[in-house]
């Protein structure tokens, strides 16, 4: 029996769509070059001008952490050129005057200079097998143009100055890239745009940044609180909360707790601040609360600093020292950390030096403590932990003290010295004096004969306390049980006086029958 047409026709159109479908397979995805990203970058911010819309700003300052990886001296260039639009009459002039805010005056700043060179970023050249990558058809580009300066939009100017600012730090030049964030922040006051809110947050953060880097970040209080005041008057929540991130963390860098303090007092967390932001203001917030001895609120707010964090491959180092402060500050509060937190690839190496501590702490072992603090001192101070970590010294004397009472009935205090690792007997009856008095440990002090008189645990259920405990909870339970029913209580008879009486109520269905009979012989007569 042979086949119809129609029956071919089917088979012809299944078999094309699957070697269609195939060579969709086969094909590889186009990928743009940095020069189409940052043009593509340019063209969304002119669209967030145009439509005064932030969130298209907001998606192009996501696209920074991965187009910074790719940044070149070459690609900037390619992109810088193609960016300002063709015939300005800056860029006919040939001007390198920094503030006509032209692509010949950036190329020719001397930080353009410092970018590194790179490799070609041709991605046929950069695939070298057989044209695993495909470049993608550059897309068409227009450039979004200023109407009062006939010259590209002042946000594109400055989201490209910003791009050369992160190449120049990641080329090593700090000084030029902090001079150069410093004018480009003149700029971004002159301009006085707020569709450029976004945008001169982060040319604030790299600002700062590359300050930090030469330690000069004291020396940018001032002009942080003045742009802070301005920001405050003005609304912008974005660039309020970026400026009072870098002023809590130089006030903390500094050791001056007290004018952190006072900042903090002053202002409010916005509401509409970026997860990123988030975190980094509760990080700072629990950081001083850890020195203020308010440990079980520090460790509150690092733990939700711990779940605002970007994802680890996005900001390890971040994700890093919010763990080391939280694993101190859970450990101040009595707590050991979960031993799950350790083996998580982003923190297993950077832990080790907190590993060892969180060991001694939990058995109460003052040598293996002293020695782990002694080996990762260096790690302790560059992670600004080091003054908590000494803190942990006294929980590790009380635990070892609870082991020794368990251990021992009577023990003298100079072995109790020996075993605490301590300067003098006398230190030593100070130290157990304490903790009797906290009731950690349940013993008395011979001060003659120099020894420590451990008590003997009776059992609980020869003392009265589980009688107590039982008559507490019966008696909060039935306390609870009668407060209920005088809750559902209601007073005799109060129903009865919304209640009308027989009489008014058979008056009223004698109205309703007799409007009832009106009613119909009106309609009977019509």
């Amino acid at each position: 029996m042979t086949a119809t047409p129609a029956k071919d026709v089917v088979d012809e159109v299944k078999d094309a769509k699957a070697n269609g479908a195939e060579e969709a397979k086969a094909e590889p995805a186009p990928v743009l070059t940095v020069e189409d990203e940052i043009l593509n970058a340019i063209q969304l911010i002119g669209r967030a001008v145009a439509t005064i819309e932030p969130r298209f700003t907001a998606r192009v300052l996501r696209t920074l952490t991965g187009l910074r990886k790719k940044l070149t001296r070459p690609a900037l260039k390619a992109a810088i050129e193609r960016a300002f639009p063709r015939g300005c009459r800056c860029c006919q002039l040939g001007r390198a005057d920094a503030a006509a805010k032209t692509g010949q005056a950036l190329i020719a700043a001397p930080i353009f200079s410092t970018i590194k060179e790179g490799e070609s970023m041709d991605v046929d050249a950069a695939a070298g097998d057989a044209g695993a990558v495909t470049k993608a058809a550059a897309p068409k580009y227009t450039a979004p143009i200023d109407s009062t300066t006939n010259d590209l939009l002042p946000e594109a100017v400055v989201y490209l100055r910003l791009l050369i600012i992160l190449a120049a730090l990641d080329a090593g030049k700090v000084v030029e890239a902090g001079e150069f964030a410093l004018e480009t922040t003149e700029i971004i006051q002159a301009a006085n745009r707020r569709t450029m809110d976004q945008i001169a947050a982060t040319v604030y953060f790299y600002l700062a940044r590359s300050y930090e880097l030469q330690d000069r970040l004291a020396e940018l209080r001032p002009t942080l609180l003045a742009v802070r005041q301005t920001a405050k008057l003005r609304k912008d929540e974005v660039l309020e909360i970026t400026v009072v991130n870098l002023l809590l963390r130089s006030y903390l860098q500094s050791n001056l707790y007290d004018q952190a303090d006072k900042l903090l007092s002053k202002i409010e967390m916005p509401t509409s601040s970026s997860s990123a932001q988030t975190a980094r203001w509760l990080f700072y917030v629990a950081r001083l609360r850890a020195v203020q001895l308010n440990y079980a609120g520090a460790a509150d707010l690092l733990l939700t600093a711990i779940r605002r964090a970007p994802k680890d491959d996005v900001a390890p180092g971040f994700v890093q020292i919010v763990h080391k402060f939280y694993i101190v500050t859970e450990m101040l509060t009595g707590r050991i950390p979960d031993r799950g937190m350790f083996r998580r690839p982003v923190l297993q190496q950077a832990l080790v030096p907190y590993f060892q501590i969180v060991q001694a702490v939990r058995v109460g072992d003052v040598a293996a403590f002293q020695r782990a603090f002694t080996t990762y001192e260096q790690a302790f101070l560059a992670d600004s932990t080091h003054f908590l970590i000494l803190r942990l010294r006294h929980f590790v004397i009380r635990t070892a003290l609870r082991t020794i009472t368990l251990a021992y009935s009577r023990i003298s205090l100079r072995d109790v010295c020996l075993k605490l690792g301590l300067d003098s007997e006398e230190d030593t009856e100070y130290i157990v004096a304490k903790a009797i008095k906290d009731r950690v440990i349940d013993a008395t002090i011979d001060h003659k004969g120099g020894f420590m008189q451990s008590k003997a645990k009776k059992e609980v259920y020869e003392t009265d306390e589980p009688q107590q405990q039982v008559a507490q909870r019966l008696k909060y339970a039935l306390s609870m049980h009668n407060e209920a029913l005088q809750g559902m209580r209601f007073a005799a008879n109060v129903h009865r006086k919304d209640l009308e009486t027989a009489a008014d109520a058979r008056e009223r269905d004698r109205e309703i029958a007799q409007l009832i009979q009106d009613t119909k012989d009106d309609l009977d007569e019509i």
